[in-house]
């Protein structure tokens, strides 16, 4: 079948398709990155919202996972260029462990301390933009938002939702696929997908915001923690 579902293992582990440091806001591995269809070498991916990206990032973002699925704030969204308007494209996202560790936060010095090896890592998805499969052109007319996409620590998630590991360092990842019309397209799937890394957006997965700065961040940004502001956020 055409790599329409690409598996994790299809992306590439860590050390695989992980872009170039990303200039000026914009991520991508320039054009002759490794023999990639000349559909996706061109594809460039700015983050949008970069500069809350970055001021969550200084504090140490932490990402709430429930067993229902939460959503993430801020929300990843690019804006998409290089793409040839007529072809069609599939978005994804999936996450990676940063490192082998396990943390906790010490509140004495408001800092994440390794505690330990991590534990096994969790199912590895995908979680596909609903609009996909669609044209370049539609892709790059808008930004592109992942507002759908939950986060969950329920190993046994049956809602497609992404499984990470409370207390546990995650990058998320934004591919491109070309959705190849050949016959034998499996043979050039690996030519077919460009990889976006935004070091910015690398978070802890939590249960309950460890950080009280985040939380007052997350509040003082976050248009639907508007119920917060008026009185005190709950513990």
């Amino acid at each position: 079948p055409t790599p329409l579902h690409p598996s994790p293992a299809f992306l590439g582990g860590p050390a695989e398709g992980c872009p170039c440091t990303p200039g000026l806001g914009w991520a991508g591995e320039g054009p002759g990155d490794g023999g990639k269809n000349r559909r996706v070498c061109h594809a460039a991916a700015r983050l949008e919202m970069g500069s809350l990206w970055e001021e969550f990032n200084r504090l140490g973002t932490e990402m709430i996972v429930t067993k229902a699925g939460r959503r993430m704030f801020p929300t990843f969204q690019v804006k998409l260029s290089g793409l040839d308007p007529l072809a069609d494209y599939v978005l994804l996202m999936d996450f990676i462990p940063l490192d082998d560790k396990r943390y906790r936060y010490a509140f004495h010095s408001s800092s994440w301390l390794a505690a330990g090896r991590a534990e096994p890592a969790a199912p590895g998805r995908v979680h596909f933009h609903p609009d996909s499969p669609a044209k370049g052109a539609q892709w790059m007319r808008q930004i592109v938002s992942f507002d759908k996409l939950k986060l969950t620590n329920n190993l046994l998630d049956d809602n497609g939702h992404i499984i990470l590991n409370s207390m546990h360092r995650y990058q998320p990842r934004f591919h491109v696929v070309f959705v190849d019309p050949r016959r034998d397209s499996e043979r050039f799937a690996h030519q077919n997908f460009k990889s976006f890394s935004f070091p910015e957006t690398q978070f802890m997965a939590v249960t309950a915001y460890q950080n009280h700065r985040i939380t007052q961040l997350k509040i003082a940004s976050n248009p639907f923690a508007k119920g917060f502001r008026d009185g005190d956020p709950e513990p």
